[in-house]
């Protein structure tokens, strides 16, 4: 969650402040991190060990409580207000953007969601209970409430006065959104108009249509393909009367791309894209475990095919030799379609109209791959071993392999995701099972056909 800061200045950093902390000069550190901005404070929290992170913690500025939690990873943020009363919990999440502290507050248990919420004054305690009632995956759970609103019949000049009477914009804050009497969005003022037009003009004559609002249960996923699409700095959230409920902005979006991104990333590991660098042994190793359970299961799968031709591999010293070769190279061609897919599906370019064209093509690329190598690596076998029964062999199974492995890795992630599992998550796995099990099958089954 939190903004990169410089590597080098980041290491020194936290060189110094380990160094102070160890030598018990929490009066300098304490002065360190009043310097330092909040989004540098959460780099700082997430690189360093449990017990200092806490030491930290107590040093920092309670003001500055808000911003930093809204930065941090989930299972570091977790960890730190756990530990806060509620009604500290209530005063730093003052002044933060509404979307901001429902995510902060999603992750406590009920009852210390409730205290929480029960220490803030009113207004603010009915903003964030209208986010939190939306799911946190949706342009409801994404938005801000912080909204301007102005009316279509009033001149230019009265928005003006208005806005100079407020004081302030929201951050973000590139349009005014025009609403009827029973709040329905009916249209958009950008701020490039407002000052460049005639103050007599009534709003109405210069607004835009509302025509590009976001459904509030439009998943954030899409969302993000929204922005990126067209280029919007923030974006009005309506509901199914088209009642404007809120807006969402750039910078939320941005931490869906980046959370997108390193979810895809982890998730290919089996590991949660939220975990704690410095997380508890014991918790670390059993979220673990169950990735290295499921991935014995598929090692086991592939073992037993091995065992079913254990003569042919004690007559045959060469083929044990070779039999991982076959595998490898399904695995490898597999996982780059996978990785494709999971791309595609992501960005919605994959879908009922074109992924027949895609397996096609993927069996196509997977059959001459197979060719060509089948050949190469049948011919080096042969110069190798000396014997061509054996080149024929791990041609065949080759050419069989990677041409099951590219219709496979188009295969297994849209099957994952039509029953609702993270193909980031299972495809890698899935895919190296089958790679394994027919590269094993074909090769070993061809051995003991022409060699007995």
């Amino acid at each position: 969650m939190a903004e990169q800061i410089e590597f080098d200045q980041a290491h020194q950093t936290l060189h110094e402040i380990t160094q102070a902390l160890d030598n018990g000069r929490f009066v300098h550190v304490r002065r360190q991190l009043q310097d330092m901005e909040p989004e540098d404070i959460a780099v700082l929290l997430e690189a360093s060990p449990r017990k200092a992170r806490e030491v930290l913690w107590q040093l920092t500025d309670p003001e500055d409580y808000g911003e930093i939690l809204d930065e941090l990873a989930e299972d570091v943020k977790d960890a730190l207000v756990s530990k806060m009363a509620p009604e500290k919990l209530a005063e730093a999440t003052e002044g933060m953007d509404t979307d901001d502290v429902a995510y902060v507050l999603r992750s406590l248990p009920d009852d210390l969601s409730r205290e929480v919420l029960a220490q803030m004054d009113t207004a603010d305690r009915l903003r964030v209970e209208t986010a939190l009632s939306y799911p946190e995956d949706t342009a409801g759970g994404l938005m801000n409430t912080d909204v301007i609103t102005i009316r279509g019949d009033v001149d230019v000049d009265v928005v003006l006065r208005y806005l100079r009477m407020r004081g302030e914009l929201p951050e973000a804050t590139d349009a005014l959104y025009v609403v009827d009497n029973e709040n329905k969005l009916i249209g958009h003022l950008s701020l490039t108009t407002l000052l460049t037009t005639q103050p007599d003009t009534p709003v109405s004559e210069v607004m835009d249509d509302a025509d590009e609002a976001i459904k509030v249960d439009t998943k954030d996923s899409d969302v993000a393909s929204l922005f990126e699409r067209r280029n919007w700095v923030s974006a009005p959230v309506v509901d199914e009367h088209q009642i404007l409920v809120g807006r969402i902005t750039i910078d939320d979006v941005v931490d869906v791309i980046r959370e997108d991104a390193e979810h895809s990333m982890m998730s290919m590991a089996g590991l949660d894209d939220d975990e704690d660098t410095f997380a508890p042994v014991f918790q670390s190793a059993r979220k673990r475990s169950i990735w290295l359970g499921a991935n014995v299961l598929a090692a086991l799968a592939a073992a037993s095919v091995s065992n079913m031709f254990e003569g042919t591999l004690q007559a045959m010293a060469s083929v044990a030799v070779l039999m991982t070769i076959v595998p490898s190279m399904g695995g490898v061609a597999g996982n780059q379609t996978v990785a494709l897919v999971i791309r595609g599906l992501a960005l919605g370019h994959i879908g009922q109209s074109n992924k027949r064209e895609l397996l096609l093509k993927e069996a196509a690329i997977g059959l001459l791959n197979g060719v060509l190598w089948a050949v190469l690596i049948g011919l080096i076998i042969v110069i190798w071993k000396g014997e061509v029964e054996l080149g024929i062999i791990i041609s065949v199974a080759m050419l069989t392999n990677l041409f099951v492995a590219g219709i496979a890795g188009v295969v297994i992630p849209m099957v994952l995701k039509k029953i609702n599992i993270d193909p980031a998550l299972a495809g890698g796995m899935a895919l190296t099972t089958v790679t394994d099990v027919v590269g094993l099958s074909a090769f070993l089954g061809l051995a003991t056909f022409m060699i007995h």
